[in-house]
């Protein structure tokens, strides 16, 4: 027994005296037993926002969204020279700091625990001046000069951009967004960085400031809400997205919310970031966010036995990625630059772009030239990385200075797009992150091509608003007493329009039948309609419609989709009268004279019995509705005149009804 101890005692020393250069650790546990939360009630640990999105999106709530149970931590807490620093959930882990080789041999012994490593060497948690200079070429910055230029746009650009910001937004076709009423209002963004200088006074965040845009902030280094005082790298970032001076420098969703988290050490690099950078996506998660921008990433550190190899770039191995890919399946949106190593020695992407579910952003100019520093894919396992491509050459940013400056950093690209896809989600929060994801990149400048530089390519925002709007719009058509009526519900802003087409029984080609213009609003909304249609001297059948939704009717070519199609069928009685067939109906219906070329025709209807309701409806040759009178009648004879002055010549179709029944048609010639 005596031996056993002795042997346990030596394996704890020289396993802590493997690690004796750090500092920090992470504790892995074996449970969440006796935690007292369970999956019934998440209420407890998840926020309302956090267990819609669950709702909405058919998210199972399992093990992983229980918190770490709290009498572990206290445990681990009490052992002395011990001091927390953050808990996972996800990784049922909790980093903690010590220097004491007595206090990793007492958590070792504790029976939930099942491993202790190292992830850090020591550092001062307020150091605020960086010794390793991680965003070398990001800070390599030239002031841009104040210039105005509104571009072309649904009614005239919501925004004026200034030529800087539009030609950014422009790449993307990403101001159609804008001008529909997509600006991120009502969507949450949880930033991951390495800090937010001055976010606070500078130029570009006045309005998200004045408008209570910033929900939270924590420092996950630091342990403290402030966020102010760190590197300004993810504020910078920050104002790609959120910026709003008018004229010279516009964000991509300038009216979304954010979480403000420091996850990141900038005057080191250690795995114990990776962890932090965890720690914030359950945060940004439980708090109820959409979308996650972090311009982070890792593969070497300051100690080389942390290092990665490019074969671990497989989405599956670091601690981020599997952070990054748990964010996504709870159903965030998660964006991640793809690295600026494109130039030198590692040259391929960065953990945790290399993500299975992770949208890493490659840097493009506004000219589409993809940046050279700008990291190569594919991952360690051959998926197609990056993902997409933004603007990260010359992007636009606020500086320290309190001016606007041009950046270079696929950091810059990253929340560049993931405010272009805030905005587009914004617009269909029916369909979850992996839809969006996939709408972006199919609406991408390479999708059929994809390639190592810029993955999918460079998305064009209409085209992905128009592909699912197209999924989203539904339509449907039916018929009654020779009278169709085709509904359709989709989304629109006033400024869009319909055009409804028909393929008659006997026809191989549509045609324009007629046009609606949507219900006011400049706001993107759901919206139902009807369109009424006469079968009335159609031969019996199948009659298709379709809808063709005009998205941008300011464009310097329309942009239109053929939203959905419908079918009904055409009885054997909707013929015209005096066809030479046989008129099921005993009423008679009469026009005096016809052909007409006056401003009234005498239409003579006979009946053995009285009519309530009996609206007289007249259609012209493609079907369309241009005259609609309400009567009634007793028994026998009844003549209306009715007024065709306003009508062009040709051929049209007069049906008369009781109630929705329908009498009979009758074809009017119009001199």
């Amino acid at each position: 027994m005596k031996k056993f101890l002795l042997l346990g005692f030596v394996f704890v020393w020289t396993a802590w005296d493997g690690q004796a250069q750090y500092t920090r650790f992470i504790v892995k546990l074996r449970d969440k037993g006796n935690s007292g939360f369970s999956l019934a009630n998440p209420a407890a640990y998840l926020s309302p926002r956090a267990l819609d999105r669950r709702t909405r999106y058919s998210i199972a709530i399992d093990s992983a969204d229980l918190p770490v149970t709290p009498s572990y931590i206290t445990q681990i807490r009490n052992i002395p020279n011990v001091t927390i620093l953050n808990v996972s959930k996800w990784l049922n882990a909790v980093s903690i700091q010590t220097t004491d080789p007595n206090a990793i041999t007492a958590i070792n012994a504790l029976p939930f625990v099942q491993s202790v490593s190292g992830l850090a060497a020591k550092t001062a948690v307020n150091e605020r001046v960086s010794t390793r200079n991680k965003f070398t070429v990001e800070e390599e910055q030239v002031p841009f000069p104040l210039l105005t230029q509104r571009g072309e746009g649904l009614t005239g650009d919501y925004f004026n951009y200034g030529s800087g910001s539009y030609n950014e937004i422009h790449l993307h076709n990403g101001e159609f967004l804008h001008n529909i009423g997509m600006r991120g209002q009502g969507m949450q963004v949880a930033m991951l960085d390495g800090g937010f200088f001055n976010y606070t006074s500078l130029k570009a965040f006045d309005s998200a400031n004045a408008n209570g845009q910033i929900l939270g902030t924590w420092d996950f280094v630091a342990r403290e809400a402030s966020v102010t005082e760190d590197h300004p790298h993810g504020m910078q970032c920050l104002s790609t997205i959120v910026g709003n001076i008018p004229g010279q420098f516009i964000g991509k969703a300038p009216k979304a919310s954010f979480y403000l988290f420091r996850t990141e050490d900038v005057a080191t690099e250690y795995p114990i970031e990776e962890h932090n950078w965890v720690c914030g996506a359950e945060r940004a998660d439980s708090a109820g966010a959409d979308i996650i921008s972090s311009s982070l990433g890792y593969y070497d550190f300051d100690d080389a036995a942390f290092n990665y190899t490019y074969s671990q770039m497989d989405g599956n191995t670091t601690i981020a990625a599997k952070g990054a890919d748990m964010a996504a399946k709870k159903g965030l949106l998660v964006f991640n630059s793809a690295g600026n190593e494109g130039g030198n020695a590692w040259h391929f992407l960065v953990t945790p772009s290399d993500g299975d579910s992770v949208v890493a952003v490659g840097a493009v100019a506004t000219s589409g030239a993809v940046g050279g520093f700008s990291s190569y894919g594919p991952s360690g396992d051959g998926q197609v990385k990056p993902d997409l491509a933004s603007v990260g050459v010359a992007a636009l940013v606020q500086n320290t200075g309190n001016t606007i400056s041009a950046a270079n950093g696929t950091s810059f690209a990253c929340p560049n797009m993931a405010g272009l896809g805030t905005c587009l989600w914004q617009a269909f929060p029916e369909y979850n992150n992996m839809k969006i994801l996939q709408a972006l990149k199919q609406s991408a400048s390479k999708y059929a091509t994809p390639d190592d530089r810029i993955g999918y390519g460079i998305p064009n925002m209409k085209l992905a608003f128009t592909n699912l709007l197209t999924e989203y719009a539904s339509s449907n058509a039916t018929v009654n007493s020779c009278t169709a009526t085709l509904s359709w519900t989709s989304k629109d802003v006033q400024a869009m329009k319909y055009e409804i087409e028909r393929m008659a029984p006997g026809e191989t080609s549509y045609s324009k039948v007629g046009e609606l213009s949507p219900q006011a609003g400049n706001i993107l909304t759901i919206h139902n309609y009807q369109f009424t249609n006469s079968l009335a001297g159609l031969n019996a059948g199948t009659v298709s419609y379709r809808v063709r939704q005009v998205v941008d009717t300011a464009a310097a070519s329309l942009t239109a989709v053929y939203i959905d199609t419908a079918n009904a069928t055409v009885a054997a009685g909707c013929f015209a009268t005096g066809t030479g067939n046989t008129d099921p109906l005993k009423e008679k219906i009469t026009l005096l004279p016809n052909p007409a070329g006056g401003s009234t025709v005498s239409l003579v209807i006979e009946t053995s019995y009285a009519i309530a309701d009996m609206p007289v409806r007249v259609y012209d040759a493609k079907g369309s509705l241009v005259l609609q009178q309400e009567n009634t009648k007793g028994s026998g004879r009844k003549t209306i005149e009715l007024p065709i002055s306003g009508l062009a010549a040709g051929n049209y179709y007069i049906s008369v009804f009781n109630g929705q029944k329908l009498l009979g048609t009758s074809a009017l010639i119009k001199l």
